[in-house]
């Protein structure tokens, strides 16, 4: 029989077992994951906010997964060098980023030349949660509201001073000097740990830092929090008011996510994208992240990935309303 004279049926048949031939491998590969252990990355230093969520998220994926989750931190270049580890691993899904989608979103502008296209580069395979960040004041300090210290900094000018230790810490401080007219001088720390002993010596006036530091600080009675960046306020933290409240108009929500390699297979991405949200639904995680300010956040891998890819563009808008040129 020649090509041409053969049965339409044979013909369908050719095209589903070419199909079959490049989908066999990522299958196959599904089919046995995880056959060994999977590493998460962290790109803040041990002992930090960041370290302290990828390290819960490890403990309790442990006996789901039924594999070692070895904990990897690459901190440094306000968490470009785990952006860039994580996106240029293998695509297997035996590297995993939990970090602040947000945080990588805005790290595409915060910088002239971005070491990977985050859009392109990284999928999302499940969120976990939305959060804000937090205008905070030492415990002892004499300002009891943002009113308070607006008007002190502006008094102080350039002598003013302020921490940050992350992406969203840092536009939020523009975007407050922007709207109020201080001077404030920023101070940028590797995590918000080691800006503490100046807050508390009153070197430094105020800090922008994320909810798991700064809730923890102000439960231990050193630090108080002023006000959060959210556009309204969390079902996490409904007692504490919003920077917009307070007549600094803002609207910054972090959200973090599990995020792999492009290029992964989507069974594995899937896969994840399943651990991930069983773990965020659990009444345990729930509180977990209530605790620390986040309110859980479950999404597909689909949405995940529009929703980074969304937060590329918006986090661009922040960083022109900020005035903030990239390093």
């Amino acid at each position: 029989m020649n090509r041409q004279s053969r049965h339409p049926f044979e013909a369908v048949a050719l095209v589903i077992a070419a199909a079959a031939a490049v989908f066999a491998p990522a299958a196959a590969q599904a089919q046995a994951y995880p056959s060994r252990d999977i590493h998460f990355i962290c790109a803040f230093p041990a002992g930090s906010g960041a370290d302290v969520l990828v390290r819960y998220f490890a403990e309790r994926l442990r006996p789901i997964i039924k594999r070692t989750i070895v904990v990897e931190n690459r901190s440094g270049a306000g968490g470009n060098i785990a952006t860039e580890y994580a996106a240029r691993a293998k695509p297997d899904g035996y590297t995993i980023y939990v970090h602040a989608g947000s945080a990588v979103a805005a790290n595409m502008h915060l910088f002239k030349k971005p070491t990977v296209d985050a859009g392109k580069a990284l999928q999302v395979a499940a969120t976990i949660n939305r959060q804000p960040f937090m205008l905070v004041v030492a415990a002892k300090s004499p300002y009891q509201s943002v009113a308070e210290l607006t008007a002190a900094i502006k008094k102080k000018g350039k002598a003013g001073t302020y921490a940050t230790s992350a992406p969203t810490g840092v536009i939020m401080g523009e975007l407050y000097k922007k709207a109020t007219g201080i001077q404030a001088v920023e101070v940028n720390y590797k995590t918000g740990s080691d800006s503490l002993n100046e807050m508390l010596s009153g070197k430094l006036d105020y800090g922008m830092m994320d909810p798991v530091y700064s809730l923890a600080q102000q439960r231990e009675g050193r630090l108080r929090i002023l006000g959060v960046s959210t556009g309204a306020r969390l079902e996490a933290s409904p007692d504490l008011p919003t920077m917009s409240e307070l007549g600094v108009k803002m609207d910054l929500t972090g959200w973090w996510a599990a995020m792999v390699p492009a290029r992964t297979p989507k069974p594995i991405v899937d896969q994840i994208g399943r651990w991930f949200s069983f773990a965020v639904q659990s009444e345990e995680t729930r509180k977990f992240l209530m605790s620390f300010g986040g309110d859980p956040y479950v999404n597909s891998p689909e949405q995940g990935q529009a929703l980074l890819l969304k937060s590329i563009k918006d986090w661009g808008e922040y960083v022109r309303l900020a005035n903030l040129k990239p390093q």
